[in-house]
């Protein structure tokens, strides 16, 4: 992982194919910290999500696609971008990220 990464103040998890964690920045494993933090690095994503979550994950593994969402959690508005990643025009993973929404976050129309 580039030293950088590390302290960005959002969190960045990513899996390989198989759904296993590879990398996790340390905003990841503050916001995973009950779940086992930087140690869940090496354990698959099944283990630790919904039926329903799963699947997403498999879908986005076979097919490309992206999911993109807003969640609140703890009084916190967050972005969710969940995109994997290719190598060599195959994919081979995915990277989550999950950034906290300021409440008064504006809005731009461009072009």
């Amino acid at each position: 992982m580039y030293e950088w990464i590390k302290s960005i103040p959002f969190a960045i998890t990513v899996c390989d194919k198989d759904a296993i964690i590879t990398e996790m920045n340390d905003k990841a494993g503050e916001s995973f910290a009950t779940d086992g933090g930087l140690t869940l690095i090496g354990k698959k994503l099944f283990d630790c999500h919904s039926p329903r979550s799963c699947e997403i994950i498999r879908h986005m593994l076979a097919t490309g696609d992206a999911n993109i969402y807003t969640i609140s959690k703890a009084g916190k508005r967050k972005l969710i971008v969940q995109q994997p990643y290719r190598i060599d025009g195959e994919v081979a993973g995915v990277v989550e990220m999950s950034i906290e929404l300021p409440a008064d976050i504006p809005h731009y129309e461009r072009g």
